[in-house]
This record gives C-alpha cells, structure tokens and sequence, in this order.
C-alpha cells in the first residue's frame, strides 16, 4: 500500500493491491507529515482506489476497483462505494450508503444514510459551468437515485424520496415522492414501493 502524509488504518482492513491513501491535495504537494486518510475497522480496499488526504471513513467500509476518494470528504460506517465511483471532495456521506458503479458525487454534496444511488447516476454542482460557484445536491436519508439519472446543482432529493432511472432532476424532490422523466416530474410513490420502503 502506497502511504503519503499520516494515515490511521484501523483493525481486520482486507487491502488489495494496489491502493494509496493519504494523496497529497495541492496545498500538500511536496509536503510531508500532513494529516492522511483515517480508516475505521475492517475496511475493504480493492485494488485501484485511491483516497486523498484529510478523508475520514467510518467502520465497515468498502471500496470498488478504481475508487476515487477526493480530500475533505467524511464517510459514516458501513458504507459501499463502487467500482470507478469519484467522489470529488469536500463531501459528506452517511453511515449504511451504497454508491453503486460508475458514480460521480462532486465537491460539496451531502448525503444523509440509508441511501442508494444506482449505477452512473451523476451529481454535479455547478448550473452555468464554468461558473465556480459550486453548490452541490443533498440526498436526503432513505432517498435512492436510479441508474444514469442526473441530479442539478443545489437540488435536494428528500427524505425516503426516490428517482426514477434516467430521470434528469432540476428541481427539489419533496420527502418521499418519485420524480420520473426529463426534466423530471413528481409523483406520489406507488403504493407497492412506499410500504417497502417503510419497512
């Protein structure tokens, strides 16, 4: 495993090389002794992640082939990140998420716990790029984003709330309603999905 800055690995982690955590952030490039990646227990690693410097992840955790973890970012515990997943940084994650392959989570999102966010679905954080104003979406706890949906800048997806697959979302999705479509619409869940989601 290739270290940089100081890292904390907690007990039982499963590592697969090739990994490196603590990756210098521009203000750290040619720096040492700056504060790295801490880990909590039995973490999983595979081969290919990559996670910056000034991350702090929970217990439980792991990570798919080719994660990228950017600096700032806190990851609760039991928490999954899948394969090719880029996380940009300067983010907030709860505890028991799964962020499944191929997603993009930008600076400055912040995701609450018990979320799914299925297979491509991208985030992003700037509506008028390249604007640098960057404010990124909120996935609100229980919320689950469908495969290849793209949420705006600043939208919140409310609590227990769900996105239909391919769904293009501009706009706030109201605690446990489904937005399906392009630009999406809002509809009460089907009866079927919010029981299951009550449970």
């Amino acid at each position: 495993m290739k270290e940089y800055g100081k890292n904390v690995l907690g007990e039982g982690a499963q590592v697969f090389e090739p990994v490196t955590i603590g990756f210098p952030s521009r203000e750290n490039l040619g720096k040492t002794g700056f504060s790295g990646t801490t880990i909590g227990h039995h973490a999983v690693l595979r081969s290919g992640t990559i996670i910056y410097c000034d991350v702090i992840i929970g217990d439980n955790f792991q990570s798919g082939h080719n994660t990228l973890i950017r600096e700032k970012t806190r990851i609760g515990d039991r928490t999954a990140i899948g394969t090719a997943t880029v996380i940009d940084g300067n983010t907030t994650i709860g505890n028991d998420v799964s962020l499944q392959t191929m997603v993009y989570i930008p600076t400055n999102t912040t995701i609450g716990d018990h979320v799914f966010i299925g297979p491509n679905a991208v985030l992003t954080n700037d509506r008028y790029p390249p604007s640098g104003s960057l404010e990124g979406p909120v996935v609100k706890t229980g919320a689950a984003i469908g495969a290849n949906a793209t949420i705006l800048p600043g939208v919140c997806i409310g609590e227990g709330a769900f996105v239909a697959a391919g769904s293009i979302v501009t706009r706030d999705v109201p605690d446990h309603m489904m937005a399906v479509g392009t630009p999406a619409r809002m509809k009460d869940l089907p009866q079927a999905m919010a029981k299951s989601r009550k449970k």
